[in-house]
């Protein structure tokens, strides 16, 4: 018999949910810079799952280490007992610019008159098309396609004046969304966009300082939680302390609500509130706007977990885990047999039989975007036995593509800009489909509605994307 293995690219394998940019992790004044910033990256996991890499200093040799997939696939003992130094960064990533490549694993190095420097980026530039030609223009020669490299070209033609001087002119240059941590031999600088659309905190550890895109890396290794970034703030980490450069005038900030909804990890304080809480508000505000009768309600795990928490506190109606998630199920590259219909669903979500047999179940849902993989799996929940299928999701109808670091298809691609909700509802195969308000969503975050980015749902870029972009430069 002959194995035949193949990386499978069709449909039963291809993850449809939206795909975050990256995260983004940093230590300065630590021995241990390197098991740490690892330890960072496996808690930001979620966040990119493409490619990782960390870089470290002594203060005057450079040490780095990348590769593609997991964390832990790609790194082991060995290879951190060789990333020596006290400062370190590292990034997980998902490609939202550029194509998933080793070339394009973060962070990204480069020497430049006597000088090393290294960068890891979350977000997207939404001027990157027109500053690469400029730069290609004026002789810069580029070895990536993705957008972070142009910040480390805008660095280069302003170095005269230092480094803090260069960071200045560079981000004065960029429009878009951007937390960055970079490193040289012996500074660790962190630095985001004015309209803070990604979450970036400081924390501190046995006298050293931590950057991170999520408060649940400072958990893991036992950090203490000083302050988040602030928007538009410059945040430079040396060995005589902290110093903050403030290039920008002060404007409100307009924060990615998707981070709240489905990107952050539960446990995490993101933009000053805690994630797991906001899920359960939007999970109540959906039973308010929309009372069903059924026998339970459950999420897929493990997507709308929290939000189903606070619909069935909200609605009286009792949450089951109707399907059980294997957690161990990596990345398959052996074909199934054809009779094994609906692999890709059924290798990660499994029905209870028993539970679903003749129930009428409420699915909570934090988002829709293609529809493909809702409809996967509500097929075989029907097939398991349910009676009817209803489902409420935590946000309004996903109709605009995201310019700021979230991989949302084009808007012929997204499935509620094409269609409306009924419509939805019948190409998914459910009884009834709910999505909360725009006021529901708002008013369970608790801020100023103008906080916010809501793009996504209403079409309002608080920065205008370049409308003539290649796929290479903005997804």
């Amino acid at each position: 018999m002959t194995n035949v293995r193949l990386h499978i690219q069709s449909s039963m394998t291809i993850d449809h949910r939206p795909r975050e940019a990256c995260g983004v992790f940093g230590v300065f004044g630590h021995d241990d810079a390197a098991k740490l910033t690892y330890f960072g990256l496996y808690a930001l996991q979620h966040r990119g799952q493409e490619s990782a890499g960390i870089v470290t200093s002594t203060g005057k040799s450079i040490h780095e280490h990348k590769g593609m997939g997991l964390v832990p696939e790609v790194f082991n003992e060995p290879v951190l007992d060789g990333l020596h130094g006290h400062i370190g960064i590292g990034h997980v990533r998902y490609s939202t610019t550029g194509s998933s490549v080793l070339k394009n694993a973060q962070p990204f190095v480069v020497s430049y008159a006597g000088k090393t420097i290294a960068i890891a980026h979350n977000g997207n530039l939404t001027n990157a098309k027109r500053l690469r030609k400029d730069l290609e223009k004026r002789g810069s020669i580029f070895q990536a396609t993705m957008d972070s490299e142009i910040i480390i070209h805008l660095l280069a033609r302003h170095m005269q004046g230092g480094m803090k001087e260069a960071i200045v002119k560079a981000v004065s240059e960029i429009r878009g969304a951007y937390c960055c941590v970079l490193m040289t031999e012996d500074t660790l600088i962190a630095f985001r966009d004015p309209n803070g659309f990604r979450p970036l905190c400081l924390g501190m550890l046995d006298g050293g300082y931590i950057v991170t895109s999520e408060t649940c890396a400072l958990d893991l290794i036992d950090a203490q939680y000083i302050r988040d970034i602030d928007p538009g703030e410059i945040l430079v980490i040396g060995k005589d302390g902290l110093e903050s450069i403030r290039p920008f005038a002060e404007s409100k900030p307009t924060l990615c609500i998707f981070e709240y909804i489905y990107f952050a990890r539960p446990d995490s304080n993101i933009f000053g509130q805690n994630v797991y809480a906001v899920r359960k508000r939007l999970g109540r505000n959906l039973a308010r706007e929309y009372p069903l009768e059924a026998d339970f309600a459950m999420p897929f795990p493990d997507s709308g977990n929290y939000a189903a928490i606070g619909f069935c506190h909200e609605s009286g109606i009792p949450m089951e885990m109707g399907v059980i998630r294997n957690h161990y199920v990596g990345r398959t590259f052996i074909q199934p047999a054809q009779s094994m219909r609906d692999f890709g669903v059924k290798v990660k979500l499994n029905p209870v039989r028993d539970i679903l047999n003749q129930k009428r179940v409420v699915i909570v849902e934090d988002s829709i975007i293609r529809g493909t993989t809702s409809k996967m799996r509500i097929k075989t929940l029907r097939a398991a036995g349910a009676k009817e299928v209803h489902m409420v999701v935590s946000c309004p109808p996903h109709r605009h593509p995201c310019y700021y670091g979230i991989d949302f298809p084009t808007k012929a691609e997204l499935i509620a800009c094409q269609h409306s909700v009924d419509d939805v509802k019948t190409f998914i195969g459910l009884d009834s489909l709910c999505y909360l308000s725009l006021p529901g969503m708002l008013e369970a975050m608790e801020f100023e509605e103008s906080n916010f980015c809501l793009a996504c749902f209403d079409g309002k870029y608080p920065i205008e994307p370049e409308r003539t972009h290649s796929n290479d430069f903005l997804t």
